[in-house]
């Protein structure tokens, strides 16, 4: 027995037994260290890590194109980002091409007299009753963007009252703009006369006076483009939409009004087109001059589009969709957003 222990420990002391396994050091993050010097140091030194990992990425990517097309193969496809948009939350409710309810409802529902064309739109915009500096401003560009719309003080009327003189005098929408403290925060929008109510939290509000080199828009039809509006609720808000401006645009003017709707907020901007003529260079080959059409040498004309926009700039985001005119008491809500409902950064309603 005593020789069998005296063999063990001979063994263990010539390196015959394991080893334990060597420690792994942890990374240490720049906001593990406290000294500021060292912390800019090693963020310094992550970030041109980072840097060159991907510089070497990209040149083997394009090794591999270049090869492949070298060897008349395909080249590698190209990997698609990963973003918020297309990482989203299934969604039941998103609109298909081939959804034969949904068309059936879009030839039952409010809109469709005036997007078939029967009808032409015809919208009254107001204030709500103690109004701001900034308010009226607002209203006056609201007015060039939007045709066939009219302005009327709210004076001390209730809004109950002013939907029916809207409905006698065969308005399709009223606007109202909602301001607080100076400032127009909320806009209400209600399809005429049987509804629906949309309300709209109203921000980062930019006047064209504030506009860098900004235009002056025409009075003709502008162009309207809706952008990512793809589930059953955002489908409903766009037609509402489309259905506060004419539905034959008159290109000639070349206005454009953009609703883009991005993770639920809609972006409103407006443009027209500009058409500009550059001289393009040409290149003289082995000293011959090129010569056009007449014989005469020269730069030739390219013509380039560019948008100028006219303002105003703001966003829209979706409070609640109410069935109906307005109600604050008795009125029943298809869809109310709620703070429980904020689930996940990728989930989303329109």
């Amino acid at each position: 027995m005593g020789g069998d222990n005296n063999r063990r420990k001979r063994s263990e002391s010539d390196g015959g037994g394991e080893e334990p396994p060597p420690e792994r050091k942890m990374d240490v993050l720049p906001s593990m260290i406290k000294n500021k010097e060292k912390r800019s140091a090693v963020h310094a030194k992550l970030k041109q890590q980072k840097k060159l990992e991907k510089r070497k990425k990209a040149k083997a990517r394009d090794a591999a194109e270049k090869r492949a097309l070298e060897l008349g193969e395909e080249p590698p496809a190209k990997k698609i980002p990963k973003t918020i948009e297309n990482t989203r939350e299934v969604d039941e409710t998103v609109c298909k091409p081939d959804d034969e309810e949904l068309f059936a409802g879009n030839d039952a529902d409010e809109f469709s007299s005036i997007l078939k064309r029967e009808s032409n739109p015809k919208i009254l915009i107001t204030t709500c009753r103690f109004n701001s500096s900034r308010g009226p401003e607002f209203i006056k560009e609201l007015l060039s963007v939007i045709p066939n719309a009219t302005y009327y003080k709210r004076g001390t009327y209730d809004l109950k009252k002013i939907v029916e003189y809207a409905n006698k005098k065969d308005f399709t929408s009223l606007i109202v703009v909602h301001t607080n403290r100076r400032e127009p925060d909320a806009l209400l929008i209600i399809g005429l006369p049987a509804g629906p109510t949309a309300h709209f939290k109203l921000s980062k509000l930019v006047l064209r006076k504030d506009i860098k080199n900004h235009g002056n828009p025409t009075s003709h039809e502008p162009e309207l483009v809706l952008n990512n509006f793809t589930t059953r609720l955002g489908h409903r808000i766009g037609r509402l939409i489309q259905s506060l401006f004419p539905q034959e645009p008159n290109f000639r003017g070349r206005r454009v009004v953009t609703f883009h709707n991005q993770r639920d907020f809609i972006f409103f901007r407006h443009h027209r087109y500009i058409f500009e003529e550059k001289e393009t260079k040409q290149i003289e080959s082995k000293g011959k001059k090129t010569k056009d059409a007449n014989g005469e040498s020269g730069p030739k004309g390219k013509v380039i589009a560019r948008l100028q926009e006219c303002g105003p700039r703001f966003t829209l985001k979706l409070i609640s969709l109410q069935h109906g005119t307005f109600d604050t008491k008795g009125g029943e809500y298809e869809w109310v957003h709620k703070p429980e409902m904020d689930t996940s950064r990728r989930r989303f309603f329109l």
